[in-house]
């Protein structure tokens, strides 16, 4: 799998939601968003479903890697997850969003902001 993403990067984040969760296998998914038009996979094809009524995720079907997260109800944009890319160093998180989610064993020593469900656009 391979995959380009264009257009400025926004809402990079780590989302501590049980959906996140459990799509990725870890406590926790660091995310960023670009526009919908910016990306495109340039080899491969990845799998998808839908993991809830309003949203689609992707993954790599070889290695299942989590690629992607499509929330119907903001068509423009996607998320992408951050350890996915080449260099993750390049799109740090600038927040945790979903934090009233958080595992109770996880103790955050960053000092990013911390939403207790979503940010405001």
């Amino acid at each position: 799998m391979r995959y380009e993403a264009g257009g400025e990067p926004f809402h990079q984040t780590i989302c501590h939601c049980g959906m996140c969760r459990r799509a990725a296998g870890a406590p926790m998914v660091a995310w960023f968003s670009v526009p919908r038009a910016g990306y495109r996979v340039v080899r491969g094809a990845p799998a998808r479903y839908a993991s809830s009524d309003r949203a689609n995720r992707t993954f790599c079907g070889t290695c299942g890697t989590t690629l992607t997260f499509e929330d119907k109800s903001h068509p423009q944009e996607i998320d992408i997850t951050t350890a996915s890319l080449d260099d993750p160093e390049a799109m740090p998180p600038q927040d945790h969003t979903r934090a009233a989610d958080r595992l109770s064993w996880v103790k955050l020593a960053d000092g990013l902001p911390e939403y207790p469900e979503l940010r405001t656009r």
